[in-house]
């Protein structure tokens, strides 16, 4: 089969209700592929944009673009002639460039499909969504995150669970409660967003990396819901005030099997640099499959010698085990006694606002110690 009959026959699939379906069946080298499509309406990015993967299909994005803009126009009785004009184009660009579309444009903090217009009924798919929302504006939120920092607040008593602390949302909970607005996490909730958007419900994609997405974040956040940021960015600065001195290396050991410590491109790796310490880890570039995080051995511990050493406590006795390695008694930060346990919400994942300030509190009285 030629290329361009080939896409042509990916473009006219697709099209048809049961395109996927038969797509599978009529083109083999995608026979064992899995599509999977994601549908971003935001106006803050290149407007209506439709991401198709996988890599195989390969046209360029601009016929699908037109596909949705003249969806966009026309009444359902002219849907076919639409799709026809769109065919038309086809054989031109499936000729050009390829590009990945597996891919979402986003912002550090968000990617989202909100409008200007005020949300009234909003779900939070993550604690910290869910705290930051409730703090600008309590009777918007409707819906939340099963998760244990969740649950154990009882401000959320009688807010309707969507999710379970270690289970994906439940979709047909969410439609229940008839919602205007959805947040969810980037990488975690993108096929439940995906859904939402079909049924014309507003998302926004949250990944909080840095101190400024948290601002970002919140700012977002707060324009949707009409309210304002400026009492939470006031808090958050309180955060970060009177830092006792101290260029001191440091390293955060997140795991022990393997051992993994957050680079700069994570919010641990951030946090650190925002009280001034030096993260050993902050340059190094590994093979962990965790974005933001690198591998390291006991050697190479061993050599980065640090002053003080963070352990994040997930609740399988972190310290222990790491007393019980050869290497551990040779570290400098462990004869001085600057080994210090954090929990897992604060430091490595934001969790909540009150999560992030005794992270901040215990980080500061670690540093007038040293000092």
């Amino acid at each position: 089969m030629p290329k361009n009959w080939m896409y042509l026959k990916v473009c006219t699939s697709y099209i048809t209700r049961q395109g996927l379906k038969s797509l599978a069946n009529s083109l083999s080298p995608l026979k064992r592929t899995k599509s999977a499509i994601s549908v971003h309406v935001g106006a803050k990015h290149l407007g209506d944009k439709l991401l198709v993967s996988p890599k195989d299909f390969a046209p360029n994005a601009s016929p699908v673009q037109l596909w949705l803009l003249a969806r966009k126009f026309i009444s359902g009785r002219l849907m076919r002639l639409a799709a026809i004009f769109v065919l038309s184009l086809t054989f031109v660009a499936c000729s050009g460039t390829s590009q990945n579309l597996s891919n979402p444009i986003s912002s550090p903090a968000a990617t989202e499909t909100t409008n200007r217009e005020s949300a009234q009924k909003v779900v939070a798919l993550t604690p910290l969504t869910a705290d930051i929302i409730y703090q600008l504006e309590p009777t918007k939120i409707v819906g939340v995150t099963g998760s244990k920092i969740i649950s154990n607040d009882p401000r959320f008593k009688g807010i309707t669970t969507v999710s379970g602390e270690q289970t994906p949302p439940n979709l047909e909970k969410i439609v229940a409660l008839k919602p205007d607005f959805a947040v969810g996490a980037a990488g975690f909730h993108d096929k439940t967003m995906e859904r939402l958007q079909q049924l014309a419900i507003k998302t926004l994609l949250t990944q909080v990396k840095s101190w400024k997405a948290l601002e970002e974040l919140t700012v977002n956040l707060a324009r949707s819901l009409n309210a304002d940021p400026e009492p939470l960015l006031k808090r958050y600065q309180t955060f970060l005030a009177d830092i006792p001195q101290g260029d001191y290396s440091t390293l955060i050991l997140v795991s022990r099997q393997p051992i993994l410590s957050p680079n700069q491109a994570s919010w641990a790796g951030d946090f650190l640099q925002q009280f001034k310490l030096k993260n050993l880890a902050a340059q190094l570039q590994g093979t962990s499959p965790l974005r933001g995080y690198v591998t390291l051995s006991p050697e190479k511990i061993l050599q980065a010698n640090p002053e003080i050493i963070l352990l994040v406590e997930t609740g399988d006795k972190i310290l222990e085990k790491f007393k019980s390695d050869s290497f551990w008694n040779q570290l400098q930060a462990v004869k001085n006694n600057r080994v210090y346990v954090f929990d897992y919400y604060g430091l490595v994942n934001p969790g909540s606002i009150d999560s992030i300030e005794k992270a901040c509190s215990q980080l500061k009285q670690i540093l007038e110690t040293k000092s």
